[in-house]
């Protein structure tokens, strides 16, 4: 840690502020205390100092209270999605539509009766498409392994009495399923490099980072080769459910749908899709949605723990519990949740906008602070050339005082001087590029002759500047190889 204290007749809090309207190269902590030693400043005179720091701290109050307030309504948009999926959910949502609308709405018989004609409708056309794949396949000549068959539907369990038991109460005339009821739960595909291909088709693939909670970032889409014979059986469709498989475990579950960003797309293997046997986008919101809510509880509950990460199966998925009510009611609610939620993302993208704005004020104003711009000047204040004359006086006063202190004092035997951080540093600036440890310490001047005091304090901060980032390690054979971490590499 470095300490900068600030001369005689200079204000310490106007340089805290300066420190914050500096741009310090990013070159790692030890560096920064040369480059402010070298570094230029405006110095107005003393009195301007105390002028300029009251004027920026009432200026940085005012924003300060404005942060708060807008980081206040952005935790309230949150907690008003939240409620907003709660009850639509629980079906208060629609209680009105219910109401108005007797006639749409279908009982729990007949929406299972629905709901299993959707299916076997689904693995019908499933069956001709993978039909449709195998003859594609052998005009081909038959490359690649054979296309998979579709797998049958397997019932699933009826829910517990300890599994409704922490479910949300909903109306008479909703009924719960599991997602393996409604949809088909498919599996990605695992990324390696060593797998061979006799048809091979680059394709790009979703991994846990495209998918977040309620929407996808597909700002980085990477791409890996697939068997052309399993491409069709592995794409992901139009209106598909994301989940992710792992992760840390609050976001385990996290995802949201498919709406064809790209013309072929799979998942990698930590990617879990579901592809609705009824095929609506509303549907999939709905579902999706109940996932990213309610199914959270679910999915951490659930979920297996290894040492660093989180991860749920295709089993537990399968089992997920999710409310199913007529195709007319579904529809309100989605059309709803749009509405109100979209307004909600508009208010949230303002707030975040406006956090922006605060954040380029406080820079504004520094930069008028220490271009001469924020306050007057006065022509009574002492010069600032009278202060920074004066200011050199009394450091040469020190210096010679100093000076005599050391030859007044007893002459004491040299101690050997430690390596430090700054002189491996040194090495390493020099070296341009990797440098094998040991020889790196023998610039230094450690070596067989070294005290084990020495070496350990200087392998012990070393260790901090290897986790804070400024010096990279690399493993090569028995030894340790070091660089900066900001060296260029030819």
């Amino acid at each position: 840690m470095k300490v900068l204290k600030v001369a005689n007749g200079l204000f310490p809090r106007f340089f805290y502020h300066l420190y914050f309207a500096i741009k310090l190269p990013n070159r790692g902590y030890s560096r920064h205390f040369g480059f402010l030693k070298r570094c230029l400043f405006p110095l107005p005179p003393l009195n301007e100092q105390r002028r300029i720091v009251e004027r920026v701290e009432v200026l940085f109050d005012e924003i300060d209270k404005g942060i708060e307030s807008l980081q206040a309504a952005k935790k309230s948009l949150g907690l008003y999605g939240q409620s907003l999926l709660k009850s639509a959910f629980e079906g208060r949502l629609t209680a009105d539509w219910r109401t108005q609308n007797a006639d749409k709405l279908e009982d729990p018989k007949t929406l299972l009766a629905r709901l299993e004609k959707d299916r076997d409708a689904w693995h019908e056309c499933e069956f001709q498409r993978w039909q449709d794949a195998v003859a594609t396949w052998k005009s081909d000549g038959s490359k690649g392994p054979k296309p998979r068959k579709p797998e049958t539907y397997k019932p699933s369990g009826a829910l517990t009495e300890a599994e409704r038991a922490v479910l949300p109460k909903m109306p008479s005339c909703w009924v719960y399923v599991r997602l393996n009821d409604i949809a088909h739960i498919g599996s990605g595909m695992s990324v390696s490099k060593a797998r061979k291909l006799e048809d091979p088709v680059e394709t790009p693939y979703l991994r846990v980072a495209n998918v977040q909670r309620g929407h996808l970032d597909l700002a980085e889409i990477k791409t890996m080769p697939v068997e052309k014979s399993q491409l069709s059986a592995l794409s992901l469709r139009t209106w598909d459910i994301l989940f992710n498989e792992g992760g840390d475990r609050d976001k385990l579950g996290r995802g949201w749908i498919w709406e064809d960003q790209i013309e072929i797309c799979i998942t990698q293997n930590h990617v879990f899709r579901a592809t609705p046997f009824r095929h609506d986008k509303g549907w999939s919101v709905f579902v999706s949605q109940w996932g990213n809510s309610y199914g959270r509880d679910y999915f951490e509950a659930g979920g297996k723990q290894t040492t660093n990460l989180a991860s749920i199966n295709k089993t537990v998925l399968k089992a997920l519990p999710v409310p199913i009510c007529s195709p007319a009611e579904q529809a309100e609610i989605t059309r709803l949740l749009d509405v109100r939620l979209e307004a909600a993302d508009a208010l949230d993208a303002e707030i975040d906008a406006a956090l922006t704005r605060a954040d380029a004020l406080r820079q504004s104003i520094l930069k008028k602070a220490f271009s001469g711009q924020l306050v007057s000047q006065d022509p009574e204040d002492e010069p600032a050339s009278a202060l920074l004359e004066r200011i050199k006086t009394e450091k040469a006063e020190r210096d010679q005082a100093a000076k005599r202190g050391r030859k007044s004092a007893p002459t004491r035997k040299s101690e050997v001087r430690r390596p430090t951080l700054t002189d491996l540093i040194e090495v390493l600036e020099k070296q341009k590029d990797w440098i094998s440890a040991a020889k790196a310490a023998q610039e230094l001047g450690i070596g067989d002759g070294s005290t084990s005091d020495d070496v350990e304090a200087f392998y012990r901060q070393l260790k901090n500047f290897v986790e804070d980032g400024v010096i990279e390690v690399e493993r090569r054979d028995d030894e340790d190889w070091l660089r900066l971490a900001t060296a260029e590499v030819s």
